[in-house]
């Protein structure tokens, strides 16, 4: 380094104000040392997921292994086992399985319905036609949830519009024949199991539609290009080339309806008739009767459910694209 050089680095050094020295020597610190820096980073925020987050679902969870006094309704800090084994009555597992078929229905349904509104977002649109496609599919989600349900048990009420539509095509008759079958029917759509499930589609519909279009919109052009260079039919491309590389997309947008309809108790106590959910069961046993060590033990049931369905995700590469 030249004589002059070093002078002037001297004199900046020495004409630095006091006040910025520390800061440059913690700049420093950090820069030589990038763990240190990236702990300060990471630090709070996993503090603050550890503690306030995973502690409290474990200490909640931990209830389960506690008792309930019949008498007092206190709860009776002795480990055991009798939770768990009331979830093996045929009543609780009556709700599981109901609950989880509902779940499996509904994310299928949205996988039916999203996948072409997805997949024509991603071909076909551009410009402000897509955006007016992102504005209809996240309008409903600029609103309150409760709102929309409510707005949902009018359309689907004996009164609503469903029905004086029914009245006024003269299919009053198909109408009543499809509440009349055992399994999905009611008094009218606003309380039975298939108005339970028109809503679940329509709220949870765009959590499926956006995760198939980023993955549709990932797919190179000059792949379909390929294809139909080789011969192939619009069909045999959609078989063997756009629903493989969308497959991801569908399983993540999965996740969501999948998970958010399986905690749900809002839409089975507003729509539908008395029908038990899991939601609506460790809603109940912890706010009305009380019994937080068995809700807690239900709590259980969800989440192991939705540990096993994202070990199925990950194998069929939902997560490939994060």
């Amino acid at each position: 380094m030249s004589l002059p050089h070093s002078a002037s680095l001297a004199m900046s050094h020495a004409t630095e104000p006091a006040r910025l020295r520390p800061l440059r020597r913690l700049s420093t610190l950090l820069y030589g040392r990038p763990g240190l820096l990236l702990g300060i980073l990471l630090g709070p925020p996993l503090l603050w997921l550890g503690i306030i987050y995973v502690g409290s679902l474990l200490m909640l969870l931990s209830n389960a292994f506690f008792g309930l006094d019949e008498f007092s309704g206190q709860v009776r800090h002795e480990l055991g086992l009798q939770n768990f084994i009331a979830l093996l009555r045929p009543e609780n597992l009556d709700v599981i399985g109901r609950t989880v078929g509902m779940s499996l229905l509904v994310t299928l349904a949205c996988a039916l319905l999203g996948f072409p509104i997805a997949y024509y977002m991603a071909r076909y649109t551009s410009g402000k036609t897509r955006a007016l496609f992102y504005v209809g599919i996240m309008l409903p989600l600029w609103s309150s949830y409760l709102v929309r349900v409510y707005a949902w048990k009018l359309i689907l009420a004996k009164e609503g519009v469903i029905s004086w539509l029914a009245d006024s095509l003269g299919l009053e008759w198909l109408l009543d024949g499809i509440l009349s079958l055992p399994v999905i029917g009611g008094p009218s759509l606003s309380f039975s199991r298939l108005g339970t499930f028109i809503v679940f589609v329509y709220v949870w519909l765009p959590f499926m539609i956006l995760p198939i279009q980023a993955a549709v919109e990932r797919i190179p052009r000059s792949l379909l290009e390929a294809s139909s260079d080789l011969g192939a039919t619009p069909a045999q491309t959609f078989r063997t080339l756009i629903l493989p590389l969308a497959l991801p997309g569908v399983v993540a947008g999965s996740i969501f309806t999948f998970s958010l309809t399986l905690g749900d108790y809002i839409i089975p106590g507003i729509i539908g008739n008395s029908t038990m959910y899991i939601g609506q069961v460790v809603y109940m046993q912890q706010g009305t009767a009380g019994n937080l060590p068995f809700a807690a033990a239900f709590s259980l049931v969800p989440i192991l459910i939705i540990a096993i369905y994202l070990t199925i995700a990950k194998r069929l590469g939902a997560f490939d694209a994060l």
